[in-house]
């Protein structure tokens, strides 16, 4: 039997997937089938369309065999799934895609009415590969933003370098530089030693991790101050509001413990992204 192998990408819209069934017999169960259309409509769109065909590419083009069996099973097997958990809104068209998928997925049977719906099954949740999905996620979508905000083609690939990168970081990034280096279009990607002298560069953030694009032949040196100007201005309207909800007596003394643990996070993140992004421009302006 040819060998298998599952990745963090498959493991993850698996997990994706049994999250979804759970919310959808939630739904059903409390009525709601706007609730129920919304899940499907989100996974359907936002994980398995948006994220997971284009992180599915890497393995089947240039992955090992048995990453590539992986790949495709996990693929066809998901979308038949969703197709069951689909049909009771959708009975018509999930009918028509169905009887193309099945054979494909090693299902038999007449018609999709007649398959067993959907259950979820918490053995396929997957905590870690969820957390490093979202890792990768947060990193290419940093870098999407730059691109997006420096007017610099999706075509062109670009060097990044990454600073403050923890132990994980590095781990994460050795695992993934692959999906990176494809879905990003990157020329290249490395983590900065802390003692580097960094050219000047745009910036984004990815937890406490800073993902930096060299703007040398890059950017518009008033393009790029109007957008950190507009950066520091949402950032200081954020500190604003987090200030005056905790200094907000009542707020501290109603409010539950973690929602106001959860403002002072929100407060101390907005306050360290200023103070990157003042940083920011000056090295900007001296260019």
């Amino acid at each position: 039997m040819e060998a298998i192998e599952f990745g963090a990408a498959e493991r993850w819209i698996r997990s994706r997937l049994d999250q979804t069934v759970a919310t959808v017999h939630q739904a059903f169960a409390d009525y709601r089938l706007d609730l129920a259309a919304q899940a499907i409509y989100e996974f359907t769109w936002d994980e398995y369309c948006d994220w997971y065909l284009e992180l599915s590419k890497p393995a089947l083009r240039e992955g090992s065999p048995g990453a590539a069996r992986g790949t495709r099973q996990t693929l066809i097997t998901v979308l038949e799934s969703l197709l069951r958990l689909a049909h009771p809104l959708m009975p018509f068209i999930t009918e028509a895609i169905w009887q193309r998928t099945a054979p494909l997925a090693g299902v038999s049977g007449e018609t999709i009415m007649r398959q067993p719906y959907p259950e979820s099954d918490p053995a396929l949740r997957d905590p870690q590969a969820e957390a490093e999905i979202a890792w990768l996620q947060r990193v290419i979508l940093g870098i999407r933003r730059i691109r997006g905000e420096m007017d610099i083609s999706p075509s062109r690939p670009i060097p990044v370098l990454l600073t403050h990168a923890s132990a994980e970081d590095r781990q994460l990034l050795e695992r993934n530089q692959r999906f990176l280096i494809t879905l990003a279009r990157l020329e290249s990607i490395r983590i900065v030693a802390e003692d580097e002298t960094l050219p000047e560069s745009a910036l984004a953030l990815a937890g406490e991790m800073e993902i930096r694009v060299p703007m040398a032949g890059l950017v518009d040196k008033a393009a790029e101050l109007a957008r950190l100007a507009k950066e520091r201005a949402r950032l200081e309207g954020e500190i604003a509001r987090a200030e005056g909800k905790l200094a907000n007596e009542r707020f501290i003394s109603k409010a539950p413990a973690a929602v106001v643990d959860k403002e002072r996070s929100k407060l101390a993140e907005a306050q360290y992204a200023l103070a990157k992004v003042a940083e920011q421009e000056q090295r900007v302006a001296a260019l």
